[in-house]
């Protein structure tokens, strides 16, 4: 499938944006001196400023919905990068968003087992209840509407998150009913995980503050009930029956307990230890030494020197 890059088409099939960003809306929130107090704040977590640039976009997305030119510029300033440097990371993470955002994001995972039992059906449904397609948002600003590549939930498949909250083992009319109440302003419950909030919540939450209102509504978050069966029968089986894995192996040799694998990562990266095959010519002086057109054994790169031990050309 071939997509003009920008277009819904290109982005659902690469997961990659290369629209613009869209500039602000008049009425879009402002980014007020508590939330640079806060971009501060998380700057502060790390040894290297820079390290907090992730964070740093989810707390513009948890005020204005998106990362917006207001908030590139923001993040520019307090990390003393270009805004090129902010508007690179923006436009390479699909959460987050370069439009504003609906009050919850649904994300419809259409991936290999999801999309055989139904997933690709439940976007499509969605998407004509909505009038949107990939990552569009609903005329009334209630739903943006996504297409995930993959939720890491397969044992619960065909899977939809509303902000990042679990929906498991859905099909077309429990998808629809779950859509329609988020649009009346109910926030169901999650198959598993906290309790709903919205998207500006869960972009708070992932920038690392609270999204709750009071110590109360966090500890009930933490302490919701959720359904992990699928997951956890192998495991519950396993303790029925008495069952459990054989211990991991150990190398003889190994002083320091580690497993096979690890004591041979420890022993390769001490001085003068071989590099593993293959990796002479990729790591020596990055590949950069040999002038162009003297290389050996590459098409149109000058002659091939024969080996030591190999037979030159014409004798057996």
């Amino acid at each position: 499938m071939s997509a003009l890059p920008g277009s819904a088409e290109g982005t659902a099939v690469t997961g990659l944006d290369s629209s613009p960003v869209e500039p602000a809306s008049v009425d879009l929130p402002p980014l007020t001196e508590q939330t640079r107090l806060e971009a501060r704040e998380i700057i502060a977590r790390y040894p290297v400023p820079r390290s907090a640039l992730l964070p740093m976009l989810h707390l513009v997305q948890s005020v204005q919905g998106y990362v917006s030119p207001e908030g590139v510029a923001l993040c520019a300033e307090e990390l003393g990068l270009t805004k090129a440097e902010v508007g690179a990371v923006a436009t390479f993470y699909t959460m987050y968003k370069r439009r504003p955002t609906g009050r919850h994001l649904v994300s419809v995972c259409t991936n290999t087992l999801c999309g055989v039992l139904g997933g690709q059906r439940i976007m499509e449904a969605l998407g004509a209840d909505l009038g949107v397609h990939h990552d569009e948002t609903a005329a009334d600003g209630s739903i943006t509407l996504e297409h995930a590549e993959c939720l890491a939930a397969c044992d619960y498949a065909p899977v939809v998150t509303v902000d990042y909250e679990f929906y498991d083992q859905q099909d077309v009319e429990s998808a629809r009913e779950l859509v329609a109440a988020l649009r009346r302003g109910e926030k169901p419950l999650p198959t598993r995980g906290a309790p709903l909030t919205d998207f500006k919540g869960i972009s708070r939450q992932l920038a690392g503050f609270s999204q709750h209102a009071d110590a109360a509504a966090a500890a009930a978050a933490v302490d919701a009930p959720g359904a992990l069966d699928a997951t956890l029968v192998g495991l519950r089986l396993a303790e029925q029956r008495g069952e459990s894995a054989p211990p991991m192996p150990r190398s003889a040799s190994s002083s320091s307990g580690a497993a096979p694998a690890e004591a041979a990562g420890v022993e390769s990266a001490q001085r003068g230890a071989p590099e593993p095959a293959g990796r002479e010519l990729a790591d020596q002086n990055d590949g950069t030494e040999t002038p162009a057109g003297t290389e050996p054994g590459t098409t149109g790169q000058g002659p091939a020197t024969p080996s030591p031990s190999a037979p030159a050309p014409g004798k057996a």
